[in-house]
């Protein structure tokens, strides 16, 4: 079998922690701040993990992670 390719874009989006979980930066982030609470766009800086169904999916993107 030849390697598997890693797709880059899902690379450089999400990082492995060291218990195998895959972190991952929140959406609703970029643009249109200004009708967001305080406490909305705060607790939006802090990082999201990707769930046990979308996980299987995200080993097949990033193999080598």
């Amino acid at each position: 079998m030849p390697k598997m390719k890693t797709k880059r874009s899902a690379a450089k989006r999400f990082k492995v922690t060291g218990t195998g979980k895959l972190k991952r930066a929140k959406a609703y982030k970029s643009h249109i701040l200004t009708k967001k609470s305080t406490k909305t766009k705060r607790n939006l800086r802090k990082a999201g993990y990707v769930s046990k169904t979308q996980k299987k999916i995200m080993k097949k993107l990033i193999p080598y992670v």
